[in-house]
């Protein structure tokens, strides 16, 4: 038995697919397709809240700049604001590599959701709804591979052939065959 997929709720052999417990026998699957859902307005929402956060600190360094040469104080007072004011925008360093990590996360796993649904026992059976694309894709390309790679049902042998003299192996193990020529 051949595994292609393996996770907490999702297992794909070569023999079945089980997902959430139900277990569907590669054999009876015959096709299988999926679903693209509608845009999540809670996932942009939340990628449009982390640019913020990332904007935030380098705003309020570009405003405190403005502010201190718009006040023309002292050269100190205005090098102290200047100097808080860098201060805040170097502070969004730690700050950003942290928050781009969650942004990266969040477009991994896409904004939509997506279904993987399989003729099963002749009829359309959904076996996997998702919000994740990444798992998704993981999941939707092990089920293929599985499909593709099935066996088929034991049966009766096929015809035997007469066996032919071979005069020449070609690299593929096949007997060459004359090329045409202009």
């Amino acid at each position: 038995m051949i595994t292609y997929y393996d996770d907490r709720s999702v297992q794909v052999t070569s023999t079945v697919i089980r997902i959430d417990g139900r277990t569907v026998p590669l054999a009876e699957v015959g096709m299988v397709w999926h679903r693209r859902g509608g845009r999540s307005w809670r996932v942009l929402a939340g990628r449009g809240a982390l640019g913020a956060a990332l904007a935030g600190p380098l705003v309020a360094a570009a405003l405190g700049i403005g502010l201190a040469v718009w006040l023309h104080r002292s050269p100190t007072v205005t090098l102290a604001i200047v100097g808080a004011s860098v201060l805040v925008g170097i502070a969004v360093g730690p700050l950003a590599d942290f928050l781009l990590e969650f942004l990266d996360r969040s477009y991994a796993r896409g904004s939509r959701e997506w279904e993987m649904w399989a003729r099963w026992r002749g009829r359309p059976v959904l076996l996997l709804r998702t919000g994740d694309a990444l798992r998704f894709g993981q999941i939707y390309r092990a089920v293929q591979r599985a499909v593709e790679n099935r066996r088929p049902a034991p049966g009766p042998a096929p015809a035997a052939r007469p066996a032919s003299r071979q005069k020449g192996i070609g690299s593929s193990g096949s007997s060459p065959s004359p090329r045409s020529r202009p």
